[in-house]
């Protein structure tokens, strides 16, 4: 029983913290401004400790699905440059979206399973076809929230393994195009103005966003429509 009650715990002690003591406004691209100089001076003064912070915190972030997974992307790119920002964010998403994954296994998983809804269902036939390919997809374009793709894995039989690849590549290149954004946020707020989604998210972004989705999702066509009209070899 303390098994099944000590997860849910912590996951309400850590929600109720957040919001209690509103640290929400720490993730925001107005303190990221406010408090830009003294960020570079600490990340400068420590090289090695900082990335770890960074790694650790959006860690927490993705884990307790907490809002702020853009804030900590751009960040990355702002603080450390666009390569290892990039590399950083993915890393601390990848780590929190695996042990998200993870919990979801355990009991907990029964809560987890009851938050996320009917949307669970949504992905079944799509995991079934090809779990790779499709969660491959489902990173690359948002087509469910990122909490309930991190979830729904965990609850139709994704191996830890597949998970792992589709997570860590499939983000990538959102992430990296978040974390360039970043590298060149200081000229944008020297001149006042503000960062957008919509800025980042440009038409040509989302074509090739989209092309690498499609091309994630030919394994799941073939295997629908394609091998089933493949010829058969006489081998009388």
């Amino acid at each position: 029983m303390l098994k099944r009650i000590v997860p849910l715990l912590i996951l309400a002690f850590m929600l109720g913290l957040f919001f209690a003591f509103d640290l929400g406004r720490f993730l925001s691209f107005e303190t990221l401004a406010e408090y830009r100089a003294s960020l570079l001076a600490w990340v400068e003064k420590h090289a090695v400790l900082a990335p770890v912070v960074y790694v650790l915190v959006y860690f927490v972030v993705v884990a307790f699905s907490l809002p702020g997974g853009l804030v900590m992307t751009v960040s990355g790119g702002f603080l450390f440059g666009f390569v290892a920002g990039g590399i950083y964010a993915v890393t601390g998403a990848t780590l929190g979206a695996t042990a998200l994954f993870l919990i979801a296994k355990t009991s907990l998983g029964d809560y987890l399973l009851a938050k996320a809804g009917g949307k669970i269902q949504k992905m079944q036939q799509g995991f079934a076809d090809n779990a790779l390919s499709y969660l491959f997809v489902l990173r690359l374009i948002p087509i469910f929230p990122f909490f309930l793709v991190n979830l729904a894995p965990a609850f139709l039989g994704v191996s830890l393994r597949i998970y792992l690849i589709a997570t860590f590549f499939g983000i990538m290149p959102a992430t990296f195009v978040f974390a360039l954004a970043g590298s060149g946020l200081g000229s944008v707020l020297d001149q006042g103005k503000d960062i957008t989604v919509s800025g980042i998210f440009t038409p040509e972004i989302m074509v090739a966003f989209s092309g690498l989705a499609l091309l994630a999702l030919l394994p799941v066509v073939y295997k629908r429509f394609g091998r089933n009209k493949m010829p058969v070899k006489n081998t009388e």
